[in-house]
């Protein structure tokens, strides 16, 4: 699939969410961008702000199989991959799967689970592929974890473990939306006369898979690629930061900035795509030193710091590409 028209799909396809999930473009852009890199991601913010719509939304307007999953204290790890049921008829044990094995999970509050169950998640969303009982199970292609988690109401909670945000490749937080936004809200629901908005789909999962595919030819320039992994290495020395991001995040920056140049028209990356992927990239990465956390200094601004910081290089002309 050329690259123009991979851009044009996800253009119609933001548009297509925005008719529900009302004045939050850079929010759904942010999305779109972790899906097309093939990606999982987080959206953390406060509730009632469209979450859960913004999930289901995309799975009907890319055709993907979705299914809801509501994480509780009593789930176990079982109920999120399947298990093995004795089948009495043939006298042997049956897998039945879970909701897990699916193109579009939403695991909404993923953080009101425990550990033991939120691990469950992990070989998933980095192997794509289920073990239960020493049975490999893969999973569906494409394959998307967007997870929900409410940054209030911390009693009752558990808080996931750096290894588990590390799994994501973006956090997107939407925040509330203008008067104006707000009244579009109702406006939409009054037009549609019932609760649940459904969109028509743009894409389907084969096509969304070969979007995917075809972000392997947008082009980075070794100044670019290196710019990302400068920024990423520069959280790691930050007086502020106890724990910096890994190679994963500068990981992630590459592959969505790929992803974003394309939803702005480019085959080519350029800093300011960087720039612009830094925050939701590589802030849920790194962990602030105690005395910092207690002043109440968030990871995002300690990146937004570093891009103001760390030199970019000059993007006013064609990248000079060249695969060795």
């Amino acid at each position: 699939m050329e690259l123009s028209e991979v851009g044009r799909l996800a253009r119609s396809v933001l548009d297509r969410v925005e008719t529900v999930v009302v004045g939050k473009r850079e929010a759904l852009e942010t999305v779109l961008t972790g899906i097309l890199a093939g990606g999982h991601v987080l959206l953390e913010d406060f509730p009632g702000l469209a979450k859960t719509l913004t999930a289901r939304s995309f799975a009907q307007t890319l055709g993907l199989d979705f299914r809801r999953l509501q994480f509780t204290p009593d789930l176990l790890p079982a109920d999120v991959t399947g298990s093995f049921l004795y089948n009495q008829r043939s006298g042997e044990f049956d897998f039945r799967p879970g909701p897990i094995f699916t193109d579009l999970l939403l695991a909404d509050e993923i953080n009101r689970t425990p550990p033991k169950t939120q691990s469950a998640l992990l070989e998933a969303m980095q192997e794509r592929q289920v073990s239960v009982e020493g049975v490999t199970h893969p999973l569906t292609t494409p394959f998307h974890v967007l997870a929900t988690a409410n940054p209030v109401e911390y009693e009752g909670t558990y808080p996931l473990p750096e290894a588990q945000l590390d799994r994501f490749l973006l956090r997107v937080s939407f925040g509330y939306p203008t008067p104006e936004q707000e009244w579009q809200v109702l406006s939409k629901r009054m037009a549609r006369r019932q609760e649940e908005a459904v969109l028509d789909p743009v894409v389907d999962a084969e096509t969304l898979v070969s979007m995917q595919k075809a972000l392997e030819d947008v082009a980075v320039d070794d100044s670019v690629g290196r710019y990302m992994v400068e920024l990423t290495a520069a959280t790691r020395k930050h007086p502020q930061v106890q724990m910096g991001a890994s190679p994963r995040g500068s990981l992630a920056l590459l592959l969505t900035s790929r992803a974003r140049a394309v939803l702005q028209g480019r085959d080519y990356v350029i800093p300011e795509d960087v720039k612009h992927m830094a925050g939701p990239a590589l802030a849920h990465r790194i962990s602030l030193r105690p005395e910092v956390w207690l002043r109440k200094v968030e990871p995002s601004a300690v990146v937004a710091e570093l891009c103001a910081q760390v030199h970019a290089p000059a993007s006013a002309q064609l990248p000079s590409y060249s695969t060795r």
